[in-house]
């Protein structure tokens, strides 16, 4: 399994830096490219809970490092990445909540990595959510909230002005959803 795991990064960020380069609907072909990759990864297998986890994150960090490299700005394809991942989740397996948390912490998570805007991936890992929330009959509030408590954990990790401007970006409405950021954690303040 962490052969596959670790596979499947680096052909989403080659299949993301071919089917990117050159084309009018970015939006349309994330998705596609995405959702396309894990699907022929996962046929045939029988990944369920945390391994099927694993992988959508690792998928969320390819996609993520493949925009990147063609020069795209992360937060215009966040939004196209998180739908891309759960739909190709779902296509092979089950969405849960906890998916939706993992992939929208590798997304802030990674466009940290490689210099994006924070508070634009949390706010297209929410978008996303919600789409894809929409697509697999799920809840949309709690998908949303699901997506804002991950951006929000990734941003805990990375310092206290990311927690700032993620807080700051996924307070209020989103795509018509009121979201309600959990916080997943609790820094003990130094006295």
């Amino acid at each position: 399994m962490a052969k596959d795991v670790k596979h499947i990064a680096g052909e989403m960020k080659d299949a993301l830096a071919g089917a990117v380069r050159g084309v009018g609907d970015i939006a349309g072909a994330v998705v596609d490219t995405v959702s396309g990759v894990m699907v022929r990864t996962l046929k045939g297998t029988r990944l369920v809970g945390s391994e099927l986890i694993s992988l959508t994150v690792e998928a969320v960090t390819g996609a993520v490092h493949g925009v990147a490299e063609v020069g795209t700005e992360v937060e215009t394809a966040a939004k196209s990445i998180m739908v891309g991942a759960l739909r190709g989740t779902r296509e092979v397996g089950q969405v849960t909540l906890e998916t939706v948390s993992s992939s929208a912490e590798a997304l802030v998570k990674t466009t940290s990595e490689v210099g994006g805007s924070l508070a634009g991936a949390a706010k297209g890992a929410v978008e996303g959510a919600i789409v894809a929330a929409r697509d697999a009959g799920m809840s949309v509030e709690d998908a949303a909230s699901a997506a804002a408590s991950g951006a929000l954990k990734a941003a805990g990790q990375i310092g206290s002005a990311a927690v700032q401007q993620v807080r700051n970006v996924l307070t209020g409405t989103i795509s018509g959803v009121k979201v309600v950021v959990k916080e997943p954690f609790r820094k003990e303040r130094e006295a």
